[in-house]
């Protein structure tokens, strides 16, 4: 997109992470619902051609990795491992709606591990701005009618391990004097190898309900394709974006919450309370 001006490879970034984010969701939740996918496979799938599509990504000259060590890396992997798997179980355990809402809590976490763990201090403003996000989740889970306490565990789990791993992402890039996607080239097929290592022990392998059962290649294929999108545009974004950048990832997560809206009208009432909640929240917090 060289030929594009700055603000126009930004915006055609931004639609590109806002379709793929979108679809993303919706067709990991049809191959755990519909087809019964191997959810940790599913994220081993998705590591691989992450991991493949930066290898391209360096060898069209796109970045340049950097040399690392691998222990500096490990508690990136790890992390990337387990916020993936855990946001991928949220989706699979609970309503798309749901899945998307809790995701909101990982703001007011960061700001609780940076405040506790670094010292880092955040204005009144800021503090205030997180009681509505946090009013909007627990609304939804309140009336939720197919809330789940295994979903709501995982959604939890997913949120802690999110948070962990976005602080120390930013530590890294500033410690190791490393962009995200010199990072991302290191942490993928790291986290690949730890989930090769842990699938025999909860998932089958082949057979039914295995990761080379007779499943529909191309849907799996193309998920993960589409998560490489979302998360290399996520990246590009976030590094050549503003403050209005952050807010269109917000946007996109409020448009993709109204398209899971219930169906059912008497929820409807709570659940946009919830979702205008969560609105006022992040927009105080970006304002």
């Amino acid at each position: 997109m060289g030929w594009l001006p700055a603000q126009g490879r930004l915006v055609a970034g931004l639609l590109v992470n806002l379709a793929a984010s979108i679809c993303i969701v919706f067709l990991n939740k049809w191959l755990y619902v519909r087809l019964g996918f191997p959810n940790l496979s599913l994220t081993l799938v998705h590591f691989a051609i992450t991991w493949l599509g930066l290898y391209l990504c360096q060898a069209l000259g796109a970045f340049s990795p950097k040399s690392l060590q691998p222990a500096q890396v490990l508690p990136l992997a790890l992390s990337f491992c387990g916020f993936v798997v855990f946001t991928n179980l949220s989706l699979q355990s609970n309503t798309i709606g749901t899945y998307q809402l809790a995701k909101a809590m990982t703001t007011p976490v960061i700001v609780v591990i940076q405040s506790v763990a670094y010292g880092k201090t955040f204005p009144l403003r800021i503090k205030l701005t997180l009681v509505p996000i946090t009013l909007g989740v627990f609304l939804n889970s309140y009336y939720d009618v197919k809330f789940s306490v295994l979903g709501m565990a995982f959604a939890t789990l997913g949120v802690l391990v999110t948070s962990l791993y976005q602080v120390w992402v930013g530590a890294k890039q500033h410690e190791l004097q490393v962009n995200s996607m010199q990072l991302l080239y290191y942490q993928a097929p790291m986290s690949s190898a730890m989930l090769l290592f842990i699938i025999p022990f909860f998932e089958p392998v082949f057979g039914e309900g295995g990761i080379f059962g007779p499943w529909t290649l191309s849907a799996v294929c193309f998920a993960a394709i589409l998560a490489f999108f979302a998360l290399k545009s996520y990246y590009w974004c976030s590094s050549n974006g503003t403050v209005d950048t952050k807010m269109a990832f917000k946007n996109e997560q409020m448009i993709l919450i109204k398209l899971c809206s219930p169906s059912d009208r008497s929820l409807s009432l709570p659940f946009d309370s919830s979702v205008v909640a969560k609105m006022i929240g992040m927009s105080a917090a970006e304002g």
